[in-house]
């Protein structure tokens, strides 16, 4: 008789939010008997060498390093995909983005991505009783297919899951470049409306390619739009003269109002999803980390960053909130140094090495576009310490959900695993494989990487193709060794995490059985 698979999948999820919710009271609240606050940190572009917790030596990230100090500091954590629509779309929804066309780097004026019917990790915890709230990127649409940024622009962040949103759009080197504050732009002067397109100039206002001389940071590639405060974007706008940012204040602004919203919101359980800009371009940092560190001004917002998240756990600790929260520090993928502005980062590096031991970063399939710092950190209750479990961003969705009692939707977040024990430091066991994207796709499974280059992302595969929009595969392989390709590769992570020599060869069984295993995964709509 013949599965349905619906109902398949309704069974599934509901038996596993039982396993999830069975034994692990412990683990769902304080002493004192409140749910735990929980704060994600998802930073833009850190590579997993970008950190001195990660071995970094030339740039110093203090109070991050004390969170993993005191927390527990993962070696083997991924992102779904290796650019930053894909990975935020699957940590949200907890399913993997390659199984949804049209999730792929976004314009400004993109619509939204996240269906109604779909599980979020705020939806999850609004519904068990958490007031939830968004600081930073967005990046995963809004609107329904055209938006008017001079009147309410929505669906959005409110509507899967967030009480309060404070953000843009998508990222700062594209227009519109305003905040938002949950459905209207925020110091929008209505007799200077905003009109955004990403197909051809309008207005006259100038931009990058037509007026160089107006730019305070210098064009490598593409990002010749609309110049705003001094730096050109990718795509054009006219409109908003009030409303738009400052790019050297931004820090300090989403920063600020993440400190705002947990003062708020102190005396019930609260999500903070806290997603600051850096380290993603354009890199302007403010006056007093500008010209900092040795190796650029790239290092110079990696330690604007770092002074960001002290903002966040200082506060923490000052309303003393410390062993009532959860703190979880990630990034969205891997790195890029030069990603379409002369900043000079590619030219200062000094030895740093952003993805740490790992070949590629951002736009690549290799382990430095998805291997990422992850710190969890939970005062009293995870246990100081490294692990090596194979986690991916995936879980956090069913791992909250097991840690506050609250049973996700079946039918929805198909890829999210329970991972408490391993992300509270109560388990070393991990994940038994996890899939990851670029422009083609590979598995990981215990030591073993297999990338399969005739399989390409998105629920009915298409030719390779990545809309970069800006960005510069050929960029971020920049001063890596080039070493040859072929269908089919295989490598020994644990002996080659620079994955240098493609072991098919020797391994063909290995080989076929990941790669039968990648196939089931696809076809059979769950992990």
């Amino acid at each position: 008789m013949p599965i349905d698979r619906r109902l398949f999948l309704q069974r599934f999820a509901a038996g596993t939010a039982t396993f999830a919710l069975a034994g692990l009271e412990s683990f769902a609240s304080t002493p004192s008997g409140k749910k735990p606050n929980i704060v994600v940190i998802l930073s833009d572009d850190v590579g997993y060498g970008d950190l001195s917790c990660y071995g970094a030596t030339h740039v110093h990230t203090p109070a991050i390093d004390a969170m993993a100090s005191a927390g527990l500091r993962f070696t083997n954590a991924h992102s779904d995909a290796a650019t930053c629509t894909p990975s935020r779309y699957a940590m949200l929804t907890g399913s993997y983005a390659w199984r949804h066309d049209g999730v792929q780097i976004l314009p400004g004026d993109a619509k939204l991505l996240i269906q109604s019917n779909q599980s979020t990790i705020a939806s999850v915890l609004k519904s068990a009783g958490y007031t939830t709230g968004l600081v930073g990127k967005w990046h995963i649409g809004l609107g329904d297919g055209k938006i008017d940024w001079n009147g309410e622009i929505k669906p959005g962040p409110c509507e899967v899951g967030f009480d309060d949103a404070f953000f843009f759009a998508a990222t700062a080197d594209r227009v519109p470049s305003v905040y938002i504050h949950n459905h209207r732009v925020v110091n929008l002067d209505p007799s200077d409306p905003i009109h955004v397109s990403y197909e051809n100039k309008i207005g006259n206002e100038p931009t990058g390619k037509e007026d160089p001389e107006l730019l305070k940071m210098k064009l490598s590639e593409g990002h010749d739009g609309t110049i705003i405060d001094g730096i050109s974007r990718i795509g054009f706008m006219t409109g908003g003269k009030a409303a738009r940012w400052k790019d050297e204040e931004m820090a300090a602004t989403f920063t600020g109002n993440a400190v705002e919203f947990i003062e708020k919101n102190q005396h019930k359980p609260f999500l903070l999803y806290f997603t600051p800009s850096d380290i993603h371009v354009p890199r302007a940092p403010a006056p007093e980390f500008a010209g900092k560190n040795e190796c650029g001004v790239r290092c110079d917002v990696i330690s604007q960053l770092d002074w960001s998240v002290g903002r966040i756990l200082d506060t923490l600790k000052r309303l003393h909130l410390d062993e009532n929260t959860l703190v979880l520090f990630t990034s969205d993928n891997g790195p890029v140094v030069n990603d379409g502005y002369d900043d000079g980062s590619d030219r200062k590096l000094d030895g740093h090495k952003p993805a740490g031991p790992f070949r590629g970063g951002k736009y690549t399939i290799f382990e430095g576009g998805t291997t990422l710092p992850f710190i969890v950190r939970w005062t009293g209750h995870v246990k100081p310490g490294i692990s090596d479990a194979l986690v991916s961003q995936l879980d956090i969705l069913a791992s909250f959900a097991a840690l506050v009692h609250q049973p996700v939707p079946a039918g929805t977040a198909e890829d999210s695993i329970n991972m408490l024990p391993a992300m509270l430091g109560k388990s070393p066991k991990g994940r038994e494989s996890l899939v990851e994207e670029a422009q083609v796709m590979g598995i990981r499974e215990g030591k073993w990487k297999l990338i399969d280059r005739s399989q390409r992302p998105g629920a009915h595969p298409r030719p390779a193709s990545l809309d970069l929009s800006g960005g510069s595969l050929e960029r971020s392989l920049k001063g890596q060794p080039s070493y040859p390709t072929a269908p089919l590769e295989l490598y020994d992570i644990a002996a080659d995490p620079g994955e240098t020599k493609n072991v098919a060869a020797q391994y063909p069984e290995i080989v076929e059985r990941l790669r039968r295993k990648l196939a089931d995964v696809r076809t059979q709509g769950h992990s």
